[in-house]
């Protein structure tokens, strides 16, 4: 039998297992659930009281909660929020902290389940933690072949098979236009009718190969990436359940609390944007008898929160991340 030694080194974001048989050395890489962007400054941003009771509905890893919780003494509370099974055991162990495995569009009604009526901040990390895009069998990323899953909640019943099956071509268009903000969205979606009509479109190859004539060389990564987004969009109803979340963070927060949201597109950032400056999702302002605009949020930033070149560096998926921080009046 073959000598065998192990070796782990671990780094910030990852651990590297060199795998030595017969003097021959292989590497492999195991990469995180998720690293975390705008750590520090989003939970600076919640201006934590050490028995204040505070929500992170994107519980993900848990990298956010684990940063909230070293702040909060003794008495203070932690409600983290994940539908995605997966998240489950990453769950942390510690009398303050409640796992809710639930939609964060859910939250006024768990926090009233487990008898909270308000909180003093509600943190969400928008993006789509390494984990998923990483993991070849869910189906989020076009960088591995696997089946068009997309569901962050795997007992849902719609995936991306369905939707590019199912939906006719003026839906498809539709939600390419909207989610993916493709110029070419309604080419896209005739495509995909017209090869459904021989063959099933299952996987991200079969994707892949109706999308090749239709994307520029020079912007390939970026209009893939459009695509695969508008279709996650559509699976998880994404839009409709950060206007349901957002909405009822302003119900639970107290007088004080603070809202911080980090976005990784342009129509996340953009509800968000609008929610706090105009107390809508369409951005209309309308103003007092005293000219101030009607909204129940006050900017703690005026201008967005990015990544710091450091970050971006040692995370590069960090890179579109915009934190916005917001606290209730």
């Amino acid at each position: 039998m073959a000598d065998r030694l192990l070796i782990t080194f671990h780094t910030k974001n990852s651990v590297k297992i060199y795998n030595i048989v017969n003097n021959f050395v292989i590497s492999h890489q195991m990469t995180t659930y998720h690293i975390p962007a705008l750590l520090h400054e989003s939970v600076s941003g919640l201006d934590i009281r050490p028995n204040g009771v505070y929500v992170d509905v994107t519980f993900g890893g848990g990298g956010h909660s684990k940063e909230i919780l070293s702040k909060l003494g003794p008495k203070g509370k932690l409600i983290g929020f994940d539908q995605d099974e997966d998240a489950v055991k990453n769950a942390i162990d510690d009398p303050r902290f409640i796992f809710v495995r639930s939609n964060f569009r859910y939250l006024k009604n768990f926090l009233r389940y487990h008898e909270i009526d308000e909180v003093d901040g509600v943190l969400a990390d928008l993006g789509v933690s390494f984990h998923h895009f990483d993991d070849s069998e869910r189906g989020f990323s076009f960088r591995f072949s696997g089946r068009l899953d997309m569901r962050m909640n795997q007992h849902a019943s719609m995936t991306a098979v369905n939707v590019l099956q199912e939906y006719s071509e003026e839906k498809l268009t539709d939600i390419f236009y909207r989610f993916g903000e493709l110029k070419n969205a309604r080419q896209v979606a005739k495509a995909i009718v017209a090869f459904r009509q021989t063959k099933e479109i299952e996987t991200t190859d079969d994707l892949l190969h109706v999308l090749e004539p239709l994307v520029r060389k020079d912007k390939e990564k970026k209009m893939l990436a459009q695509a695969f987004q508008a279709l996650r969009i559509e699976v998880n109803n994404e839009m409709s359940a950060l206007t349901d979340m957002l909405s009822q963070s302003l119900q639970v927060l107290k007088s004080g609390g603070r809202l911080c949201v980090i976005s990784y597109h342009s129509l996340e950032d953009r509800l968000v944007k609008n929610f706090i400056k105009t107390g809508n999702f369409e951005g209309i302002v309308t103003k007092d008898f005293f000219g101030n605009v009607e909204t129940a949020f006050e900017m703690v930033n005026r201008k967005v929160i990015i990544p710091s070149e450091k970050e971006i560096s040692e995370n590069p998926r960090a890179r579109s991340a915009k934190l916005r921080i917001a606290k209730k009046r």
